[in-house]
């Protein structure tokens, strides 16, 4: 079955970089678009940026843009977060999700993974 797990979040200080990787299962990453999400508390949940199955990618956050990347490794069926230049307001629950295409709906998300950052 489709399956998608997060890892690499953590507590970091303001101005650190962290890289969550996405592990992906039960289909091949360069099918379809994953796109990576945040949910901090008391906000709505979030869309960052989104690789396509040809490599495309869209950052539709511009709280983002300029600081966080998205890749892809697919000999790993894996796609990564690189976020650098990190302040608290960054600080929330990060997830991936598959989805069709990267303007469309996600149908499968993973179970999310914790980044804290504080001084």
């Amino acid at each position: 079955q489709v399956q998608l797990v997060e890892s690499g979040g953590g507590l970091v200080q303001p101005g650190a970089s962290l890289r969550l990787s996405c592990a992906a299962s039960g289909f091949t990453v360069d099918k379809y678009a994953v796109g990576w999400y945040r949910q901090a508390p008391g906000k709505e949940r979030e869309g960052l940026l989104c690789i396509s199955p040809g490599g495309d990618t869209t950052t539709p956050a511009d709280s983002v843009k300029g600081r966080f990347t998205i890749s892809r490794d697919n000999a790993k069926n894996t796609i990564y977060l690189q976020m650098n230049s990190l302040t608290p307001e960054d600080t929330a629950i990060y997830y991936c999700a598959r989805k069709s295409h990267c303007f469309g709906q996600s149908t499968y998300w993973g179970q999310g993974t914790q980044v804290t950052v504080s001084s």
